[in-house]
């Protein structure tokens, strides 16, 4: 087992004014692991941007150009997030949400997915035995 120890004692991370977190089961239940490249980014942008109930106002023209994404890929980043059921968005507010029970698997092309897809179903079929 890894002894954790501070490696920079003079700049161990604190909570000053405000913050965004994400939970610790984005990556051990799943979420991260279920979404692209885009979303990633845009979601992790949307938890730093927003307020303590999630909300933030940024537009699509600053999020691209801070993003470096295109229109598209914003686009297709936020419906992403949005059918993950992550985020909510009403044309002019975000709001990043409570991470729902499970992550939404969403079929796609990428063939890293498809096989992250399969050894899910296998280690469930071997758990479920």
């Amino acid at each position: 087992m890894i002894t954790k120890r501070i490696l920079k004692p003079r700049r161990v991370r604190s909570i000053e004014g405000s913050f965004g977190f994400i939970p610790h089961r984005f990556l051990t239940d799943g979420f991260l692991a279920a979404l692209g490249r885009e979303e990633l980014l845009l979601y992790f942008f949307l938890i730093l941007a927003s307020d303590r109930q999630g909300l933030s106002f940024y537009g699509y023209d600053s999020i691209c150009s801070l993003l470096k994404l295109t229109l598209e890929e914003y686009m297709a980043a936020r419906n992403g997030l949005m059918e993950n059921d992550l985020i909510a968005f009403d044309g002019v507010v975000f709001q990043t949400l409570t991470l729902p029970k499970e992550p939404v698997l969403i079929a796609r092309d990428d063939p890293a997915e498809v096989r992250r897809l399969i050894e899910q179903s296998l280690k469930e079929a071997r758990h479920d035995r």
